[in-house]
């Protein structure tokens, strides 16, 4: 990535980036380049990943208007909502990424540490515009009722049922904990970035049951989907090429699909995953200590 190029604009591109490269790969029972579904195309996505990288990008934006900018730019160019969970996940992040600091998770650390009443408000706004399925009223910071606490509180409040939320809680652990550990493992196995999206998007979804599946079929079904992406993923780890694992991805891809079930959570982690990746090279260059 060209380093003259302003860092706003730069994790602009990165976000761009990273969603390109999550639709790359053929996710099972999410939409991708080989297999539109639920509605929603790859077009869609792509086109959601242009209109929300700059306001994503904008510099020196609280994460709040980072989120809000994104939604509202994704509804105007698609009119559905294709990525908010990926925006909670990376506004964040890319806040972060605009710092002096060499270390993104620290930064990040900071930056969540940092939110207030104003961020929650603005992210209850972009919540409510994208309208997510299974959105409900709660009895505690209610997305439709006027902000009380900071975003990071609220997060906690929904972190045991919603895994992004968990996120805001945990310091983004898995992204940093399982994802780029998963993303770095398949980089060095093979230089095919596809399969190392894949491999990632699977470690997600056999770690731990969707919460988007969770939210709408059921712990029953969240469990069955997490043990057959377990059996994927050791199989995708072996597989030399994408080739040789592409007809039983696209066959279970198929069937997720026709059964109305999307692991949109852990696609979410992937491009946050993906994001954090290319946000490395955005960072200030460690220096030497002598």
């Amino acid at each position: 990535m060209n380093s003259s190029v302003a860092r706003p604009q730069r994790i602009a591109q990165a976000f761009a980036q990273a969603c390109r490269e999550e639709l790359d790969a053929p996710k099972p029972g999410n939409v991708h380049v080989f297999a539109d579904g639920h509605r929603m195309t790859a077009a869609d996505f792509e086109r959601s990943a242009e209109a929300a990288a700059g306001p994503l990008g904008a510099a020196g934006a609280r994460v709040g208007q980072r989120i809000l900018g994104a939604v509202v730019a994704t509804d105007a160019a698609v009119g559905a909502n294709t990525n908010l969970g990926i925006v909670l996940l990376c506004a964040p992040l890319a806040a972060a990424a605009e710092t002096q600091s060499q270390d993104l998770r620290s930064s990040l650390a900071c930056v969540l540490r940092a939110l207030d009443v104003e961020d929650a408000a603005l992210a209850f706004r972009a919540i409510v515009r994208a309208s997510p399925g299974g959105l409900g009223r709660a009895e505690t910071h209610d997305v439709f009722a006027p902000a009380t606490v900071s975003l990071r509180d609220a997060m906690a409040e929904a972190a045991d049922r919603d895994r992004i939320a968990l996120q805001y809680v945990t310091g983004f652990a898995d992204v940093f904990e399982l994802g780029e550990p998963l993303l770095a493992a398949a980089l060095a196995a093979s230089p095919d970035r596809r399969l190392a999206t894949l491999a990632t998007y699977l470690g997600f979804l056999a770690a731990f049951p969707d919460s988007h599946i969770l939210r709408k079929h059921g712990a029953v079904t969240a469990e069955r989907i997490r043990l057959a992406a377990s059996t994927l993923q050791a199989r995708t780890q072996a597989a030399g090429r994408l080739d040789d694992i592409l007809p039983e991805l696209l066959s279970w891809d198929a069937e997720l699909k026709q059964a109305g079930i999307n692991p949109g959570t852990s696609a979410d982690l992937t491009v946050a995953t993906l994001f954090a990746h290319r946000l490395r090279g955005i960072l200030p260059p460690t220096r030497n200590s002598d």
